[in-house]
């Protein structure tokens, strides 16, 4: 049976694909006993969801998955965490194995920020790609969230460059891809429309 995998899931977990995530929360939510009766998230993650870093790696053999899945993930990476990322997802990948991935269009918030004649342009572009601060952290909760959570952007990508990364790493072939567009129908199981929106994807064939 062909194993699919699908890291940084958060609560978009089809049963038919492994699906992981590095939250905090997720982690304090399988705390027994405690972590039954609180989050901090509005609903918890799904039971089928595991805790899983791709950038330690994950409990798959080399050349074992057919596909990989990951939206709005890579972007809260540093470059070398990103690069060592990728890398983990090219070497569980069988040979033909497919891996799409979506992440925020850096050129197309460029484009925004250049069409944008206003004073508050830049503050704009700043909120669009979760980069900077508008505040430093404050109370004790505040810097616990800088530390332990993951929301802001930790490096932006456009198409040349992710695309560059990917044949880097020893992929074969690297395309844009459109939601829904994979010729392996098990994908339309994983990806979600909304998150195609203004975004960068890519379909890459190891």
């Amino acid at each position: 049976m062909s194993v699919y995998v699908h890291y940084g899931c958060g609560f978009t977990a089809p049963k038919s694909w492994i699906n992981y995530d590095a939250s905090p929360t997720l982690k304090f939510e399988r705390i027994p006993i405690i972590g039954k009766i609180y989050t901090k998230n509005p609903r918890r993650f799904p039971k089928n969801v595991l805790c899983g870093n791709i950038i330690k790696g994950l409990p798959h053999q080399k050349e074992s998955v057919q596909g990989i899945f990951c939206s709005h993930v890579l972007e809260h990476l540093s470059l070398e965490d990103c690069r060592r990322a990728l890398r983990n997802t090219f070497k569980y990948l069988k040979p033909g194995g497919i891996f799409r991935l979506v992440v925020p269009d850096l050129e197309y918030a460029i484009g925004e920020y250049e069409k944008d004649k206003t004073p508050d342009a830049s503050v704009r572009f700043m909120e669009y790609t979760l980069l900077g601060r508008s505040c430093r952290s404050g109370t004790i909760l505040q810097i616990m969230e800088s530390v332990l959570g993951n929301s802001k952007h930790l490096w932006m990508w456009d198409e040349k460059s992710m695309v560059k990364e990917l044949y880097d790493i020893g992929f074969s072939k690297v395309r844009r891809a459109k939601y829904g567009d994979c010729k392996d129908i098990r994908f339309n199981e994983v990806e979600n429309e909304g998150r195609f929106h203004n975004c960068l994807s890519l379909e890459a064939i190891k």
